[in-house]
């Protein structure tokens, strides 16, 4: 099976357009989870939020194309838009059967399904009449698909909060059989409306002070909204048009508990990570940082950090783990994407990027917590997880680009 090289990345988050950007705000140990307004907030109780505030689609070069999309798939244009750019590549080489697109989303446009409503609901019988193919799950495969050519397999993975994990990890498994040469994959996410934030607050899991993941005093997670895509090839093609890898795909596992729709099982999220591991022909002793999905939230915390403790036994000891969350929000369905751009840069940089927001780490957490300023520490892999809703579970696992 050929071997699954990262030849470039990009990313949108609350710390603005770029994985430079998000890297950045990484290693910075600040949050971009701040005050946001919303019309017809005053129905809320949270009001933090990890929003890109500032963006203006008409502003951006590509405006004509973004005019059609929801904001989840402008977010996911911008974010292909980048790695493709990093990567050097022709535009044509992507043309053909020979590209994948995958770009998984937990909710898809539901920006354009509440403006919609909103409209609906104020008297008015005009809607957008691009509507329905704004708001479908597979809308921002579709635009980059089209905006490439690409003309290989190419679907949403909706999965909650797995989903970008899985479209990486798919896309690298279709690549390693031969079925394509590269493809374009993540995940995006923009749901930080009234309707969609009230839901999440009647399920109780919305902090209305900061995502602290692992803490003593966490009290739940913080919507954030954003993209992140990268652009995987494999070996024989990157060096056939003389590219080089930011980074190495090593291994991938995805499980299902099978158990409930809200609460985590230990087993299932342990399977993911051994399942990654074998996948990759690694040990527990190789892996050197943990991004872990960390959502702040009591039963996440523990399921995952109990996981961990069971997959790595007595290497958790030494393992350095830190959550991204505590700074740009969840991103769900595209919180895969934008945590292994940031794992990705923390293994180019060989530094743990800090993590934050942790007064008193649980004693029921049993791991290694990074500092919360950046650690130089050599990083040959790296793990990442996502663990959704359902019980969907997903373990990605990368290398340096010199390994």
């Amino acid at each position: 099976m050929s071997r699954v090289a990262i030849s470039g990345i990009g990313a949108v988050s609350a710390a603005g357009i770029g994985a430079e950007a998000l890297w950045q705000l990484a290693v910075s140990g600040k949050s971009a989870v701040r005050a946001h307004d919303f019309p017809g907030n005053e129905i809320l109780s949270v009001g933090i939020f990890g929003a890109f505030a500032d963006f203006d689609p008409s502003e951006d070069e590509d405006a004509a194309i973004l005019k059609r999309c929801d904001r989840y798939s402008q977010f996911a244009h911008l974010a292909a838009r980048e790695a493709v750019t990093q990567s050097g590549i022709d535009p044509e080489l992507l043309r053909g059967p020979r590209t994948a697109v995958f770009i998984g989303s937990g909710i898809g446009g539901m920006t354009t399904l509440d403006a919609g409503y909103n409209q609906l609901n104020s008297g008015r019988r005009f809607m957008d009449p691009l509507s329905v193919p704004k708001l479908i799950p597979s809308s921002a495969t579709a635009h980059v698909s089209i905006q490439y050519g690409a003309q290989g397999p190419s679907f949403a993975v909706c999965s909650a909060c797995s989903s970008a994990s899985q479209s990486i990890g798919l896309a690298m498994m279709l690549i390693r059989a031969g079925v394509v040469d590269r493809a374009i994959a993540g995940g995006s996410e923009a749901c930080l409306t009234v309707p969609t934030i009230r839901a999440w607050e009647l399920l109780r899991v919305l902090s209305p002070d900061g995502c602290k993941p692992f803490s003593n005093n966490r009290n739940g997670t913080v919507l954030g909204e954003g993209a992140g895509v990268v652009l995987l090839e494999s070996e024989a093609s990157l060096a056939a048009r003389g590219g080089a890898p930011i980074g190495w795909l090593n291994g991938y596992a995805t499980t299902s508990d099978a158990r409930d729709m809200l609460q985590p099982d230990v087993d299932g999220a342990a399977a993911a990570m051994q399942g990654a591991l074998d996948d990759a022909g690694l040990s527990a002793d190789d892996i050197d940082y943990i991004n872990a999905h960390g959502t702040g939230t009591v039963l996440n915390d523990v399921n995952e950090a109990t996981a961990i403790r069971r997959v790595f036994g007595d290497a958790t000891d030494s393992l350095l783990v830190s959550s991204s969350k505590s700074q740009t929000g969840h991103l769900l369905g595209a919180s895969g994407g934008i945590e292994l751009a940031i794992t990705l840069a923390a293994a180019r940089a060989q530094i743990v990027p800090p993590h934050i927001n942790c007064a008193e780490p649980d004693p029921k957490c049993e791991i290694t917590l990074a500092a919360d300023i950046p650690t130089n520490r050599p990083i040959r892999y790296a793990l990442s997880n996502s663990f959704a809703f359902g019980g969907m579970n997903a373990s990605l696992i990368l290398a340096a680009p010199e390994v």
